[in-house]
């Protein structure tokens, strides 16, 4: 486990403010009731709603924090409240990692995006006491062969992953199904950031990892699980390194990296996506 995933999951009281909800209290893996599960049906479209929209207004010229702003504001028309803003400082609604910036880049009215970027757009809902999350890569115009099929593998990585979901499969088959097609299309997986366990907190137990490892507990799944799925690949190779801003991660050799994540139910016989877009 990463030591920001390991941060994230460190306990403190929980109320709804302004800048964001608080961290509740860690309660392990948790299976979600069926009405839990409505409510983050709710949250996990309000997520959907606004990367289906942000991908549609994306063009060169815009700025990263004018994206922020746009979705800070549907967010809260829509009647939730950003998850990222003020989680554990982070300044913005959304993350906005371009090109070779991994995750969590920090929007800025000053950041231009331009034709050709390869933009990474997550974010996250929490309306009436859950949490939606989700990730989308946006290719800016007309982008490089490497860059659109770099999107294009990491988006079938995630659904290689969630094909593996259903009750009594493991944390390894959703694991190997990624790398595995990662691996076959000769870019990398990101093992310093995972998937994670989703619901009252933005973050849960359990990691949900991209990659074989023996270093992370290989829990079976369970019906009513609510799980982040997120794989982060890399063009070159899979080290990472985070900018003095504290946040802003970036690759160690200046490829390009690109990133798709939904939250899923797991069901009886297979799973639900909650931030189904389509």
């Amino acid at each position: 486990m990463n030591k920001l995933f390991a941060d994230l999951l460190a306990s403190s009281s929980g109320s709804k403010n302004n800048q964001g909800p608080r961290i509740q209290k860690r309660r392990g893996v948790e299976i979600k009731s069926a009405r839990e599960v409505q409510i983050m049906r709710k949250s996990s479209h309000i997520v959907a709603t606004v990367l289906s929209e942000i991908n549609k207004i994306v063009e060169p010229g815009m700025t990263t924090g004018g994206l922020d702003e746009y979705a800070e504001r549907r967010i809260r028309e829509m009647g939730a409240v950003p998850s990222f803003k003020g989680y554990h400082g982070f300044p913005a609604s959304i993350c906005a990692s371009i090109n070779n910036e991994v995750v969590h880049g920090i929007p800025d009215l000053k950041r231009v995006i331009k034709a050709g970027d390869l933009l990474k757009v997550d974010t996250g809902a929490f309306f009436d006491g859950y949490h939606g999350d989700s990730c989308i890569t946006i290719c800016v115009g007309d982008v490089s062969e490497e860059a659109s099929k770099l999107s294009r593998v990491a988006n079938e990585a995630l659904m290689a992953g969630l094909s593996q979901i259903r009750a009594n499969n493991t944390l390894l088959d959703i694991a190997g199904a990624i790398e595995d097609h990662v691996t076959k299309n000769n870019f990398s997986v990101v093992e310093d950031y995972t998937g994670h366990g989703v619901g009252r907190n933005l973050h849960e137990e359990p990691s949900v990892f991209n990659f074989r490892t023996n270093d992370l507990p290989n829990i079976r799944l369970r019906e009513g699980m609510t799980l982040a799925v997120e794989p982060i690949l890399n063009a070159g190779s899979k080290g990472c390194r985070t900018l003095q801003d504290q946040w802003t991660v970036v690759t160690k050799d200046g490829s390009l990296s690109a990133q798709w994540e939904h939250t899923i139910l797991v069901t009886k016989k297979g799973f639900e996506i909650l931030t189904d877009r389509s």
